[in-house]
C-alpha cells in the first residue's frame, strides 16, 4: 500500500553517497519516517550532512572494517534507542573493483571482501543485542522490518545461479564477496530468525557503471522507491531469502 515503511529506528551505512544517500531520503520522506535515523558514513562533514528539514539523521561515524568504529557507532545508537533496541539494521556499505579472471588479484579479493563481507558481518553481531531487544520489545507480533530486521544491500552479480552481466563485467572480486554476503545472510536468518529478527538480501538493482539498458532501474529514486516498498512487505515467510528492487524473488 501506499502506507510507506513505518519503523521506529533505522541504522544506516554507507551513507557517503549514491544509494546509501537516496536510502537516507527516501527515510525521511515516508510517511511516518524513523523517530531514530542513525546515518553511518565514513565522513560526517560529508554530503550526507545536507540541509534537509524534518528529523535530522544522527551520524555515528562507522567504518565497517574497525571494529572500535562499530563499537562506538552501536555507544551512540543505544544512547538514544535506549531499551526499545533498534528495528532496523540495513548493511549498505559496499565497495567494488573492476577486473575480469585474467587480471583479478589477491589485494583486490581481500579488499572487497573486506567491506563487502566481513563489514556486513562485523555490523550484525554488533547491533544483535539491540535488535534482539527491539524483537522483544511491547506489543510485537510478526516479523518485519518495523519490528527488528538485517537488510544487506546485494547484487543479482553475487547470484551464482543467475550469473548476470558477464559479457559486461566479470569483476571477480565483488562477484565473490556478494555471493558471500547472500550466504552471510541465509546464515543470520538461520540463527536469529527464531528471535523474531528477519534477515533479507536485497538488490537495490543500482549499481556503478550501469549494466544493461532495461536490466536496472534508471535512477537511484526509482531503486529506493522499490527497496522501501519491499521492505515494507517482506514477513516471516521473507526470512532467509533475496529479493530485487521489483519485489521480485531472486535465486541464490
Amino acid at each position: 500500500g501506499m502506507e510507506g515503511l513505518s519503523v521506529g529506528s533505522v541504522l544506516l551505512t554507507g551513507c557517503d553517497g549514491g544509494l546509501g544517500l537516496g536510502l537516507l531520503k527516501g527515510l525521511l520522506e515516508q510517511p511516518s519516517p524513523p523517530r531514530h535515523l542513525f546515518a553511518a558514513c565514513l565522513d560526517p562533514q560529508g554530503k550526507g550532512g545536507g540541509h534537509q528539514p524534518g528529523p535530522k539523521p544522527s551520524c555515528p561515524l562507522a567504518d565497517v572494517t574497525d571494529p572500535n568504529s562499530i563499537k562506538a557507532a552501536v555507544g551512540k545508537v543505544r544512547e538514544e534507542v535506549g531499551s526499545a533496541g533498534l528495528n532496523l539494521l540495513i548493511n549498505n556499505t559496499g565497495t567494488s573493483r573492476s577486473s575480469t579472471l585474467a587480471t583479478e588479484t589477491a589485494e583486490n579479493m581481500s579488499l572487497v571482501y573486506t567491506t563487502n563481507t566481513i563489514g556486513p558481518l562485523q555490523t550484525s553481531q554488533a547491533f544483535l543485542p539491540l535488535l534482539k531487544e527491539a524483537a522483544e520489545a511491547e506489543g510485537q507480533h510478526e516479523m518485519s522490518c518495523s519490528r527488528a530486521a538485517i537488510i544487506n544491500i546485494s547484487s543479482i552479480l553475487g547470484s551464482i545461479e543467475v550469473a548476470e552481466a558477464w559479457e559486461e563485467r566479470q569483476d571477480i572480486c565483488y562477484r565473490c564477496s556478494k555471493a558471500a554476503l547472500n550466504m552471510l545472510t541465509k546464515c543470520l536468518a538461520l540463527e536469529y530468525g527464531s528471535r523474531g529478527i528477519l534477515c533479507v538480501s536485497v538488490d537495490p538493482g543500482h549499481v556503478t557503471p550501469p549494466l544493461e539498458p532495461g536490466m536496472g532501474p534508471v535512477t537511484v529514486e526509482e531503486s529506493v522507491r522499490g527497496v522501501l516498498q519491499l521492505l515494507a512487505q517482506l514477513s516471516a515467510t521473507s526470512n532467509g531469502t533475496f529479493w530485487d528492487w521489483r519485489g521480485q524473488r531472486l535465486p541464490w
